[in-house]
Formats: C-alpha cells, sequence, structure tokens
C-alpha cells in the first residue's frame, strides 16, 4: 500500500510539473508586421485609456477599448464581452497601449483564460508607432467600445 501511495504521488508530482500548452498563440509583432496585418483586415484593440487616445490620437481602424481604467482596475468579462462582439475566439486579433506593459496582461488573459488561438502583442506599443513617426488619427474618428456591451 505504501508503494502504491509513493507511486501515485510521485506520478501527481510529475503531472504538476509539466506545463501545458496555453490555448492560444501569443505573437510579439513589431509596427511593420502591426501594419502588414490590419491591412489585412486582422482586428486591431488599443487598450489604452481614453484620456491618453485623446492626448496622442490612434492607429486608423483600431477598436478603442480600455483594459485597464486610470486607476489601474480591470474588469476582463466586461472587456471580453466587448472584444467578442468584432472579434470572435477563433479569429486573430492585435492588442496595443502606450509601451507593450499592459497588453501583456490582456494578451494572457485572451490566451489562457478567454480561449482566443491567436493573439498579437505590439511589444513596443504606441510609443514605437510614434518614434517611427507612423500615421495616426483623432480619437473621435474612430470606433470606441463601451465596456460590456458588443461593438
Amino acid at each position: 500500500m505504501k508503494n502504491v501511495l509513493a507511486l501515485i504521488a510521485l506520478i501527481a508530482g510529475a503531472l504538476a510539473s509539466v506545463s501545458l500548452p496555453a490555448q492560444a498563440e501569443v505573437i510579439n509583432i513589431d509596427n511593420a508586421e502591426l501594419a502588414r496585418l490590419t491591412a489585412k483586415g486582422v482586428p486591431l484593440i488599443d487598450i489604452r485609456t481614453a484620456g491618453e487616445w485623446k492626448s496622442t490620437g490612434v492607429i486608423a481602424g483600431a477598436r478603442l477599448l480600455t483594459f485597464f481604467d486610470e486607476k489601474g482596475n480591470a474588469n476582463p468579462s466586461q472587456w471580453l464581452a466587448s472584444t467578442k462582439g468584432f472579434a470572435a475566439p477563433e479569429q486573430p486579433v492585435i492588442l496595443i497601449c502606450r509601451s507593450g506593459n499592459r497588453t501583456k496582461a490582456a494578451t494572457q488573459f485572451l490566451s489562457e483564460q478567454a480561449g482566443y488561438k491567436t493573439v498579437y502583442n505590439v511589444t513596443n506599443g504606441l510609443n514605437g508607432w510614434l518614434a517611427e513617426k507612423r500615421p495616426l488619427v483623432p480619437a473621435e474618428k474612430a470606433i470606441a467600445c463601451a465596456p460590456g456591451t458588443p461593438c
């Protein structure tokens, strides 16, 4: 009996140490790849705050859907409900923020908990886009999404 319990403990420990693959593929991309993918129709979600959108402008065609508010709070289930209005889990989607840090959490959420198959993370965020002097449009010309409602 002790041997059986020891074997079960050994197997359980081995299984616990095995990393299961994530449900989605998270791919870090640069600005050239961002431009190529959006030209092909892959949805782009700008997860920054409304103040950031107004301050800098946004990439043309981006959906504006804040993941973290000004206080750093997030409501992933509400955000996901809006996201699914224009990007289903089986479709690829691109996320961008100011520097690429906030999108790490949002891409992880989409890949590990929401079942999205392919999620692109813009590694240097809008700062990288601006550094390359790529075009922006005023936030008022973009599609703003209300959290929790289909966009």
